[in-house]
């Protein structure tokens, strides 16, 4: 059995972030990155926007060269799945049933795109986006279809819509809440990324369920509806969240609800074990001390820090603003704080000029920024999040005035 001091199960971002943190923090021990994947670790967010589109090619996806792991002595274990956790003798177990022994445990495993709850998904032609391979199977398909169906429309399925679009297919955004963006914006800014697809040539269709996914000779034709509608389709993108990897380490033992919870240190309730990343349940303090999981890029490197310190033997705790962004067509979105059970929402400057915020408050103190083309807003905007600012609104709708300027003293 081979035996590391450090073992990360999950080379995304959390994972690659952990490993190069640890050699920062001082950390000489020996270190494994296992993911289940065949790549070098890559950025995510590219996979629905530059690489769906090929304006990015893969190489330039990579968080670091091959020759970056080797000169660090971080042992790479690509296209390897963990399946099993044995905390008391402190060693994983692969699909292949080889194990391998830690010192400690950093679970970076992430999750898998949920499946609709009806029939038909198995069909061909029918897609998600988590994964280089997932995009490269629906890439390969794209010269043969003419309408696809969306089915979800946050960030994933509205970024899948932009580039289907700018890339001539005719596209429908099925989304079952009442708005796109429902579960992470408020409805100003719903509002505005629903006319910009509709405006893009997109049928969004709101409060629309799903009832199966119809096909023929094993490829998806078509999506049926709760209303009986049969939309026709040559392709389906799902994207309606995920389902956090974290089946081993709870047949371990561990605490676990919406992911497997971890304390301000991002320890599990099993020893020498962390999570970290999208399948992480923390008390967040932007969150009101809520428990919750972050499916975002900043959360996953910021925890692998706190993770890789503590190890390392430096005191630290997870405290960072959680922050997110999204490209569609011509439009960035740059998100601050988490407007969770805001109670207003003040929006700042024009969005027919497509560049505004909007900014959410709770209980009179600033708590997030959507920020569309608005990088100043986005930078200066994080002062007020981080003290919970009390501002007057109409100081904050007044674009004229830098939000610089209403930081507390």
């Amino acid at each position: 059995m081979t035996h590391f001091g450090v073992v990360v199960v999950g080379a995304g971002h959390g994972g690659a972030q952990a490993c190069i943190a640890l050699r920062q923090a001082g950390y000489d021990g020996s270190i494994a990155l296992i993911g289940d994947e065949p790549d070098l670790p890559y950025e995510r967010p590219p996979l629905s926007k530059e690489y769906l589109q090929r304006d990015k090619p893969f190489e330039r996806l990579l968080i670091r060269p091959a020759s970056f792991w080797l000169n660090r002595s971080i042992t790479l274990m690509p296209g390897v799945r963990v399946v099993a956790v044995d905390a008391t003798a402190q060693r994983v177990r692969t699909a292949e049933g080889s194990e391998i022994g830690y010192d400690w445990l950093i679970w970076a495993a992430g999750g898998a795109p949920r499946r609709l709850g009806c029939t038909g998904t198995e069909l061909a032609g029918v897609h998600s986006i988590r994964t280089r391979a997932d995009v490269d199977r629906l890439e390969a398909e794209l010269a043969t279809t003419e309408q696809v169906a969306v089915v979800g429309g946050g960030y994933i399925g509205l970024e899948a819509a932009a580039v289907l679009t700018k890339l001539g297919k005719r596209v429908t955004v099925l989304e079952a809440q009442e708005r796109v963006l429902s579960r992470v914006a408020g409805e100003a800014l719903s509002r505005f990324f629903e006319a910009e697809h509709r405006a893009q040539g997109v049928d969004v269709r709101l409060a629309a369920t799903v009832t199966c996914i119809e096909g023929a000779a094993g490829r998806v034709t078509g999506v049926r509806l709760g209303d009986h509608t049969l939309l026709p389709a040559q392709m389906v993108i799902v994207g309606v969240g995920i389902e956090p990897a974290v089946a081993p380490l709870v047949e371990a033992g561990a605490a676990a609800g919406n992911g497997v919870r971890v304390d301000g240190r991002c320890r599990t309730s099993l020893p020498r074990v962390f999570a970290i990343g999208d399948c992480a349940l923390h008390a967040n303090p932007y969150a009101d001390g809520v428990e919750i999981r972050l499916e975002s890029v900043q959360n996953a490197n910021d925890q692998a820090i706190v993770a890789a310190k503590t190890i390392a033997g430096v005191a630290t705790t997870y405290d960072a603003v959680p922050w997110f962004w999204s490209a569609q067509y011509e439009l960035k979105l740059q998100t601050m704080g988490l407007s969770t059970g805001h109670d207003q929402a003040v929006v700042r400057g024009d969005p027919d000029s497509r560049s505004f915020s909007v900014i959410y408050l709770r209980g009179g103190r600033v708590i997030a920024l959507d920020c569309v083309n608005a990088m100043k807003d986005f930078v200066q905007g994080r002062a007020l999040v981080v003290a919970g600012a009390r501002v007057e609104p109409a100081l904050l709708a007044d674009a004229e005035r830098p939000l610089k300027m209403l930081v507390p003293a």
